[in-house]
């Protein structure tokens, strides 16, 4: 079988604005940022990510590959402890301060998978965690427990050839969770106060093998004052109402060729009205990006494709958004950066090339682009004034998969074996 690279593991008038943008207390509170971005503007960030400049650095009890959320100066970030699912948070001096457990872990099989693949989320009130075992649970700020119930226990395995990948989002009233897989899929909203259902809603597309597999994030936006959930997955871009599930629009032909063992991994990033996105293999057939238009109801299918580049594309790594470009970090080190309303290359580079492939997501913080490589390199760039500029290669000697975390001028780095916070010393 080819080896299926899988991040650990991710939209008229109408104007599209984050969910998170109403959360002022959360600092960086789902696993690409305040506003599903995967930047942060401002701010003086590292040059280099090395020993003088490592702030501290924490044990971590257990292999994840999840990203570490920030809430008022606590980091929060999921492992295994002990054989069981955890969840873990540091002080901003690296102090653990509490851990809360939940049931048995199930690790993960691929290498670069954990049980904790998911990012938590946070509505400033709570942790909101999700685990490959299928505990979903919300925690208090202290490390209680509010509730916690089991999604596999409930609707059964998932059937998705490899590890989990996509993480719980947050609207007004709920989480709000996302199953593709063989089998019946759906996406489902439980309550945030009790863990209640609050609907669940099919989401079956007939696709070529595998390419009903989704690990990518759903997105949460608002839209003519309306809450709705953007999903991506099974070949399939979709919207659906916040409040009650109900399907308003999708799009559709992103395989015309109906090719073969393509899952769905990278989440979008959305420019007012545009979508855009990666989607397709390296290994078979080329990787696509595309734009799509949001406008519209219903199926748009026929309307609403923007833009469709097969020359330039990614598997794993997720798009970053960044002062008006889209930023596309591809699986062997390639970087690209391009306008979303035409598709068109503003500029292009490359990594040191080598054998490891990148499974993080990029970030860019303060016009530096921080990106690791699943061997545990980290390189940092500078993308100024229109251009890249390779500054430093920093080898962090162990496994990172989640992604950089950019808070108050430091980088917060997650490895296999320790959490790192990196800066530039006064």
């Amino acid at each position: 079988m080819l080896k299926l690279r899988v991040a650990v593991a991710l939209l008229s008038f109408w104007f599209v604005v984050p969910a998170f943008c109403s959360e002022p207390t959360a600092d960086w509170p789902s696993w690409r940022g305040p506003d599903d971005s995967g930047s942060l503007e401002g701010g003086t960030y590292p040059a280099e990510l090395t020993a003088k400049n490592t702030i501290w650095k924490a044990d971590l009890p257990g292999k994840g590959c999840s990203t570490p959320i920030i809430l008022q100066d606590r980091i929060y970030i999921t492992a295994p402890v002990d054989g069981k699912d955890a969840l873990l948070v540091f002080d901003s001096a690296g102090k653990r301060l509490w851990q809360t457990e939940f049931a048995q872990e199930n690790p993960g099989k691929h290498r670069n998978g954990s049980g904790c693949n998911a990012s938590p989320v946070t509505d400033g009130r709570h942790i909101y965690v999700y685990f490959k075992s299928g505990t979903l649970a919300a925690v208090d700020l202290e490390g209680h427990v509010v509730w916690q119930t089991n999604i596999v226990e409930r609707y059964g395995e998932v059937t998705l050839y490899w590890d989990h990948g996509t993480s719980p989002v947050l609207t007004a009233n709920s989480v709000v969770l996302a199953r593709m897989h063989n089998g019946e899929s759906w996406l489902a909203a439980f309550d945030k106060a009790s863990g209640e259902l609050s609907w669940k809603t099919a989401r079956n597309f007939e696709t070529p093998q595998e390419g009903d597999h989704g690990y990518a994030t759903p997105l949460v936006l608002n839209r003519n004052d309306r809450e709705v959930i953007l999903t991506w997955g099974a070949e399939h871009l979709t919207m659906h109402d916040a409040v009650n599930g109900n399907l308003l629009w999708t799009c559709g032909n992103f395989n015309p060729a109906s090719e073969k063992l393509w899952p769905s991994i990278s989440t979008p990033v959305i420019f007012d009205d545009t979508a855009v996105f990666a989607f397709g293999r390296n290994d078979r057939g080329k990787p696509r990006m595309h734009g799509v238009s949001l406008s519209g109801k219903d199926d748009v299918t026929p309307t609403n494709h923007l833009w469709t580049r097969d020359d330039v594309g990614t598997f794993v790594p997720s798009p970053v958004k960044y002062q008006g470009h889209v930023y596309l970090l591809r699986d062997g080190g390639e970087v690209e950066c391009l306008d979303p309303e035409t598709g068109r290359t503003v500029w292009a580079d490359q990594f040191p090339r080598h054998r490891a492939n990148y499974y993080s997501s990029p970030i860019i913080a303060g016009d530096r682009l921080y990106a690791p490589r699943e061997d545990g390199v980290v390189f940092v760039a500078s993308i100024a004034n229109g251009r890249f500029e390779l500054l430093s290669e920093n080898d962090f000697e162990q496994p990172i998969i989640g992604s950089p975390v950019p808070h108050n001028n430091r980088i917060y780095i997650r490895g296999e074996q320790h959490l790192f916070c990196l800066g530039d010393k006064p």
